[in-house]
């Protein structure tokens, strides 16, 4: 870690810039929390529609009640197991949070992140950083300073390296309704995990009019550049050699399928980690290998559809929907997909 580097990113914060700062989970792009033209900056870099929430990233636990109004009791024991890491708490935020945080809405997201360069330069700034992912909205978040450089060369400000990010999954986020934790979104940190430590079930979301809104909710997103599918292991290798076979070159994500089944011309097997928090290391890392590589059509292999792989599920789930303007797929060549 370079602390001219910090020294550095400390004055460009202050000076209402933009910072790619590295987190354990993915890139962020950071901006003084407390900074309203700052904020708006990130929300103009990215593309990303008013009215969604930031995550504000903090130093120390000691730093909640500077944002949040009140802290429930559970909050404050996962904070105090949990911090630092990929643990995101909404809680009820104090008059002062600006709304372009927020999204307007009556909560804030915090977390205190455990990876060493954040950690540095919020001891160094002194103040919260608000950072969603350093990428376009919607887009495939970037676990590696140079996912975040080829999206959007110098635009972004200053990049701080920081190395490939160790959960390459965003944070888990976690609500409270009448005291008790509600999961917002999955993430790096298992709801089994944080179940196992509080001795008790956490409630899912329903989307509704009382719901938080979140950052990575809506229902198209974390979306590669090249059209995904996701597919069970015999599907996977027939759609394949179907590809192959019409010129497409193709990106495979397999799990369990045999490699040397997929023999056509133009394919790529990339075998994944029978593991979930392996996966999910890997998982954006790969994808943004093939939107570089150029392929036509990546294909998934489905994971397991357990507890564990809750997050892979939500984020290849969303990945495969099209947004609209995307590629439409010929109605001959269509295969059936789970989101």
């Amino acid at each position: 870690m370079n602390v001219a580097h910090i020294r550095q990113a400390v004055e460009h914060l202050k000076q209402g810039r933009t910072v790619v700062i590295p987190t354990e989970t993915v890139y962020g792009l950071g901006a003084d929390a407390s900074n309203p033209e700052a904020v708006r900056r990130i929300f103009a870099i990215k593309g990303r529609p008013p009215g969604h929430p930031l995550i504000v990233h903090i130093e120390k636990i000691d730093c909640l009640e500077s944002w949040a109004k009140t802290i429930p009791p559970v909050a404050v024991r996962l904070a105090e197991r949990f911090w630092p890491g990929p643990l995101t708490l909404v809680l009820p935020r104090r008059r002062e949070v600006l709304p372009e945080v927020t999204g307007g809405q009556e909560t804030v997201a915090l977390r205190v992140p455990s990876h060493p360069v954040i950690t540095a330069l919020l001891r160094a700034f002194g103040g919260g950083i608000a950072a969603p992912s350093a990428n376009r909205f919607g887009r495939l978040s970037p676990t590696s300073a140079r996912d975040v450089y080829e999206e959007f060369k110098d635009a972004a400000g200053m990049i701080l390296e920081g190395g490939p990010c160790s959960f390459g999954l965003e944070s888990t986020i976690l609500g409270f309704q009448d005291g008790h934790p509600v999961l917002l979104r999955p993430g790096a940190l298992s709801t089994g995990t944080l179940e196992e430590f509080l001795g008790v079930r956490i409630l899912r979301s329903a989307a509704g009019a009382d719901s938080p809104r979140v950052p990575g909710s809506s229902l198209s997103h974390y979306q590669p550049d090249t059209p995904l599918e996701l597919l069970p292991g015999e599907d996977l290798v027939r759609r394949s050699l179907s590809l192959s076979a019409q010129g497409r070159k193709v990106g495979i994500l397999y799990r369990r399928a045999e490699e040397e089944r997929f023999h056509g011309d133009g394919l790529t097997p990339v075998p994944m980690p029978r593991e979930a928090e392996a996966y999910g290391q890997a998982l954006y890392a790969v994808l943004h290998f093939f939107d570089r590589a150029g392929v036509d059509r990546i294909l998934v292999e489905f994971p397991p559809q357990t507890g564990e792989w809750e997050a892979v599920n939500d984020r290849l789930g969303r990945a495969a929907l099209r947004q609209a303007g995307q590629e439409t797929p010929d109605p001959s060549d269509r295969v059936n997909q789970r989101p």
